[in-house]
């Protein structure tokens, strides 16, 4: 199984690398340039870089992890319709901005309104075919939320998607965060999967296999993204990855490990929420800019630094929840 993921890992990587400079010269044919926010000032030199690369590895994925599905794969099949889903959402966000020459794209509410509807559906799904359980972190027990999984996964798919799309602000910062990420993930399943049989294990097995995919094809990504950035994922691949990062937390039912995994998502939705609530009420901030990651900025760290840091991080909680749950399953 190790070698089927690391193998799938790097053919997701070679065909994600391979597309890279077309959908840059699409991107650039068509004029498809971010509008950097006027208040974000160290950003201005990032003006008119292309966008919508999230494109990369959202096919980078989908055509890497396919041949290597094995039984039953509804659960990964469902994730990259998901993936793909609110990557569709990203992209009319992006293609209004792009449209209007500004930064702002779908309203707030229209965001809201397809995100719930699609998690809305996916609710439905797991209710009646997956269960309505979800397992408590570093403990071998789980919790029965029964009708009331259907809203709890509609907010947990609004709160995670929306903060991956939150920590897209840095060259880089997104992919390396969710590469992070999703190796911890996969560490937390290999462990499921010991005490797992039956079709269940095949799913998850299949999940791991689509989550290598994509990590295969982030590393592509980054190649093009990396500080300076040739292109940025945009609201295409940000949305894509929140999507689909709350699809496997959902199918492997592991939906309370994603606050401990994706401290920064957490962290950087907490920080732009305090940082409004604050400053409603007092006129007054306290960070210096929110989220978190441009508070850092204008505190003078470098922006490689604040990436390097930042999935450093996330990758230790990964591995370091992994050794302890490794103690208790």
């Amino acid at each position: 199984m190790v070698v089927k993921c690391l193998f799938v890992m790097a053919f997701s990587f070679i065909i994600a690398f391979a597309i890279s400079p077309i959908i840059l010269f699409l991107c650039k044919k068509l004029k498809a340039s971010q509008t950097i926010l006027g208040y974000v000032e160290a950003h201005k030199i990032k003006q008119g870089t292309p966008t919508m690369g999230g494109f990369i590895f959202i096919l980078g994925a989908l055509i890497g992890s396919f041949f290597a599905f094995q039984g039953n794969y509804t659960f990964a099949l469902l994730s990259i319709v998901i993936m793909i889903s609110y990557g569709i959402l990203g992209f009319l966000d992006d293609y209004i901005k792009i449209k209007n020459h500004q930064n702002l794209g779908l309203k707030a509410y229209q965001k809201i309104i397809g995100q719930v509807g699609v998690s809305l559906i996916i609710g439905i799904f797991v209710y009646n075919y997956v269960g309505s359980s979800i397992a408590i972190p570093f403990t071998t027990q789980t919790l029965d939320l029964g009708i009331f999984i259907i809203p709890f996964i509609i907010l947990f798919f609004v709160a995670l998607v929306n903060s991956v799309n939150l920590i897209d602000g840095l060259d880089g910062l997104c992919g390396g965060v969710n590469i992070a990420y999703l190796v911890g993930f996969s560490l937390i399943v290999s462990l499921i999967l010991n005490i797992t049989s039956g079709s269940l294990l095949i799913e998850l097995q299949n999940l791991q296999i689509v989550s290598y995919a994509v990590i295969g094809s982030l590393f592509a990504f980054l190649i093009f993204n990396g500080y300076p950035a040739c292109i940025f994922m945009g609201d295409t691949g940000s949305l894509a990855l929140g999507g689909f990062l709350s699809s496997i937390a959902v199918f492997s039912g592991l939906e309370l490990y994603v606050l401990i995994l994706g401290l920064p998502f957490v962290l950087t939705s907490l920080s732009d929420i305090i940082q409004v609530l604050y400053y409603k009420k007092t006129k007054k901030r306290i960070f210096l800019m929110a989220p978190l990651h441009h508070h850092f900025e204008k505190k003078g760290f470098n922006e490689n630094k604040i990436v390097i840091v930042y999935t450093i991080t996330t990758l230790f909680i990964g591995v370091l929840t992994y050794l302890i749950l490794n103690l208790i399953i």
